[in-house]
């Protein structure tokens, strides 16, 4: 069989290592899975499992640091300086031999990032200096900022020792590669860009004099490992900050070190300057962004350096995606992480021609939670990190088929169904409209939601391909359902908008915002936004891009957006277009041409022109409705979910079909 991606599935080599196809795992966090020493566990293995039965190339254990004793950032990170890791990193190198995987590690000293209280002193860099993350750290808690040490000469060629040795434990646990970090404002980068660099001597100054610690520590590796090893070196293309690394620079820093390296990951962004998501975001994008955010970088990268093995990241959620970039040139391969917590199985679907079953990633949450055993991490994919529970990630089949009926096309009932379907019943699924997708199909208005237009695609295709009865333009009824004898029913009937009645709610130019958003209604020049979370901010930025003038009011003082990943892009994106959001004011009355608000606190109350007035105020579940369904299965076998429950998010619907279906 020849899938429709010849150039992501096609085999090859570097230095005689073989790589099954272009898609690679790009290095995650440890996140839990080490033990306290930083050494490989059990869990460690079983929850990489996921990914490299999943169909990668290789994958890369992130942020596994050179010495735990200088560079700790993270709970429980792997160690690569103790030879007794050595034996334990040897079983997840057998692990992912089984699925012809090519194991790795990306080595790392984040110098400046890490806190003084994780080490019990402060960290090194190249120079001495206070960053913005430890100015904030010490005002959180109440002591004076501490300034990184910088590096002697000595401990500088202590440091290059400390890669080769964690290079030579990778190769003697049976890797054939590893990745050097010197992206994202880690200690090599510190070292390369003259923000941090501010030494005087051979390794400061101009860009050779800056490069030249990146290259003894690449050296140094290769003199470790030896001929037979890939070495792979990520480095961030462009640092975003105004003041740091830039594309033009870093093309004339990779002179220094094209001959030494077998990949060139291409990422791009910089720790550190917390609270500011323009510089931030491209080392963990949000949904606000582009797509395949650093495919730029790796084109101009891969035109100055033609023979350079060029591997991107950011934002590439899929095969087609990959197919596209590696058949134009643009680089050689392509490497995915969150959207593999989405779907660990996609390179497999793609590859088998089960596309519609792809779960494609939001790029929303994920950066904000703690470790794999945090509840609801994935929005999309509840599996993610259930490997006890579930090996395999599949639901076990019911000991009785039973006949299900399914209420509702939106995520709760198109997860209701796939889990359901899973198990081996037998499903039939309801939608009154003339297409699956739910509410969300009323929130992709914004130009910027391409990822919520990919999950709308996908419950589609999914609902189109997966074998249930799909019945669309019927609205279900306690008649009709009476009629089919089901044993379980599922009530997923979702939420109505809550729209306000006060003086003028009732006139002609008052909408629900979605339908505003997505140009179901007429929208006039000047536009007031009742509701300032993320319905409405999000509504605001798409009217403020059509030019008209755009005012939020928002009763709550303090609005926290930051609940999807994007909060700061959002505000700062209101800003860009000029909307006036105005906390703490109350809604009075809407009239021809007008509004009239409140300021909560100083009772003033002001008057501002709209010529539409679009509501964005929350959801109101739809219980009654739901309810005329009780008596069609045995009582006991009916279930209320999503947002007919409790009026949520994509991920609150998601979650609550897969725990109500799971044991059915």
């Amino acid at each position: 069989m020849v899938s429709k991606y010849p150039h992501v599935f096609q085999p090859f080599e570097i230095r005689g290592v073989l790589f099954k196809n272009h898609l690679v795992q790009a290095p995650p966090g440890c996140f839990f899975a080490c033990d306290d020493r930083g050494f490989v566990t059990e869990d460690f293995v079983e929850y990489y499992r996921q990914y490299a039965k999943g169909g990668v190339a290789a994958g890369a254990v992130g942020n596994a640091t050179i010495d735990i004793t200088e560079s700790s950032d993270e709970a429980r990170q792997m160690q690569l300086s103790h030879p007794d890791g050595g034996l334990p990193l040897r079983r997840y190198v057998e692990m992912c031999e089984t699925y012809g995987v090519q194991a790795s590690a990306e080595l790392t000293h984040n110098g400046k990032d890490t806190a003084p209280e994780n080490i019990g002193r402060a960290p090194y860099s190249c120079s001495s200096f206070v960053t913005v993350a430890e100015e904030k750290r010490a005002e959180r808690l109440g002591r004076a900022p501490i300034p990184t040490v910088e590096m002697s000469r000595e401990k500088i060629k202590e440091t290059v020792a400390k890669y080769a040795r964690a290079a030579r434990f990778c190769k003697q646990a049976g890797m054939k590669l590893c990745m050097i970090h010197g992206a994202h404002g880690n200690l090599i980068s510190q070292f390369a860009g003259s923000y941090y660099n501010h030494r005087t001597d051979e390794y400061g100054g101009s860009l050779e004099n800056r490069a030249r610690f990146a290259c003894e520590v690449i050296d140094a590796v290769r003199a470790e490992v030896g001929e037979n090893f890939v070495i792979e070196y990520r480095i961030s293309a462009d640092e975003i900050h105004p003041e740091q690394m830039h594309l033009e620079e870093t093309i004339e820093f990779i002179k220094y070190i094209k001959d030494k390296i077998d990949i060139l990951h291409v990422s791009a962004g910089i720790h550190d300057l917390w609270g500011q998501p323009e510089y931030m975001g491209y080392l963990m994008s949000n949904y606000t962004m582009p797509q395949m955010l650093n495919v730029d970088f790796a084109a101009a990268i891969k035109k100055a350096y033609p023979e350079l093995t060029i591997a991107v990241v950011g934002a590439i959620k899929d095969a087609a995606m990959a197919e596209e970039i590696i058949a134009s040139g643009k680089a050689d391969i392509c490497a995915i992480n969150r959207g593999l917590h989405a779907d660990y199985d996609m390179p497999k679907k793609y590859a088998e021609g089960k596309e519609w079953q792809h779960m494609p990633c939001l790029r929303c949450r994920c950066f904000r939670m703690a470790s794999p055993h945090t509840a609801k991490l994935c929005s999309v994919n509840p599996m993610w990190g259930r490997f006890k529970e579930y090996p395999g990630g599949i639901l076990p089949p019911a000991p009785v088929k039973k006949k299900v009926a399914v209420i509702g096309g939106g995520p709760a009932g198109v997860e209701c169904t796939k889990w359901l379907l899973q198990r081996g019943h037998e499903v039939t699924l309801y939608e009154e409209s003339d297409s699956i997708g739910g509410h969300v199909k009323d929130a992709v208005g914004a130009p910027f939601k391409k990822d919520l237009r990919d999950y709308v695609a996908y419950m589609q295709d999914f609902a189109a391909n997966c074998g249930a009865r799909v019945l669309l333009n019927t609205e279900a009824t306690a008649e009709l359902l009476a009629e089919e004898h089901y044993d379980e029913v599922f009530a997923c009937v979702g939420a109505d908008p809550i729209l306000p009645k006060l003086p003028g709610s009732d006139l002609p130019h008052v909408f629900w915002a979605p339908e505003g958003e997505n140009g179901r209604v007429p929208v006039g020049d000047r536009v007031v936004i009742v509701g300032g979370s993320s319905v409405g901010t999000e509504a605001s930025i798409t009217m403020a891009m059509e030019g008209k003038t755009v005012t939020v009011l928002e009763m709550a003082k303090e609005v926290d957006l930051m609940r999807t990943g994007a909060g700061l892009n959002l505000l700062q994106m209101t800003k860009q277009y000029g909307v006036n959001r105005l906390l703490g004011h109350k809604l009075l009355a809407i009239e021809p041409d007008c509004v009239k608000a409140e300021n909560r606190e100083t009772g003033e109350v002001l008057t501002i022109p709209a010529d539409t007035v679009l509501m964005a105020v929350g959801m109101r579940p739809r219980r009654q409705v739901a309810l005329q369904f009780a008596h069609s299965c045995p009582e006991t076998s009916f279930h209320i979910i999503g947002d007919a429950a409790s009026s949520g998010d994509i991920r609150d619907a998601v979650f609550h079909a897969f725990e109500a279906t799971r044991f059915v």
